[in-house]
């Protein structure tokens, strides 16, 4: 499917760009198309049909497509990151510890997730056979490891959490998530409560909390 949004009206009436603004179009499209399909169909021809201009176009930015894969990749796991795990919480109260782990294990353990956990497996196995996706792997792994250890840090100097390696606590917490994940293609159907709320659970472990204490606020009547 196409997309008319990016302010281009067809492959013969291109629009100019700023060229930052362009790739930065580019990359966006590749992450839908590597979200929705999968990161083996994001190749020059396919995300230039997403937007609506030639290939030609596309390759001028990334004459190699596994450079732009790479690129997708980490456009589309940084903006989740961002949304799971925002560096500035919006609301009042928003930023305690406690309530930005359980908002985290709500959305993780959420439909809205799977797309995200399909890319995860999808781009870790390709890592292995392509160096500079894999960089880009390792990149976003330690990036998701330090925000959540950086909220772990928090919430044990403010005295809500127990933990003495909060570090090794957030990997822990991560390979869980990646670990129930890995199922994402084969056994969606039968995921129950103990592979949702696994992660969870673990944390809730790792950090001295009671069993429960990071489910889900209950919704106000």
């Amino acid at each position: 499917m196409t997309s008319r949004g990016s302010g281009t009206s067809g492959p013969g009436k291109r629009v100019r760009k700023a060229p930052a603004e362009r790739r930065h179009e580019i990359v966006a499209a590749a992450a839908r198309v590597g979200l929705t399909e999968g990161l083996e169909c994001v190749t020059l021809r396919r995300v230039a049909d997403e937007l609506g201009v030639r290939p030609g176009l596309v390759g001028h930015y990334f004459p190699a497509a596994d450079t732009l894969v790479a690129e997708a990749f980490t456009a589309a796991t940084m903006a989740d990151l961002d949304t799971l795990l925002p560096e500035r919480p919006d609301g009042p109260g928003d930023d305690r510890p406690r309530a930005v782990l359980r908002r985290f294990f709500t959305l993780t353990s959420s439909t809205e997730f799977d797309d995200v956990s399909r890319l995860w497996l999808n781009a870790r196995h390709l890592s292995r056979y392509r160096p500079g996706l894999r960089e880009h792997v390792v990149a976003q792994e330690m990036l998701w490891c330090r925000r959540v250890e950086k909220v772990i840090i928090a919430g044990t100097e403010s005295g809500d959490f127990t933990c003495a390696d909060p570090w090794a606590a957030a990997l822990r917490i991560l390979v869980t998530i990646d670990g129930a994940s890995a199922y994402i293609n084969t056994s969606i159907d039968r995921r129950g409560d103990c592979v949702v709320h696994l992660a969870r659970t673990v944390a809730e472990a790792e950090l001295g909390l009671a069993a429960g204490a990071l489910e889900p606020s209950p919704e106000p009547s």
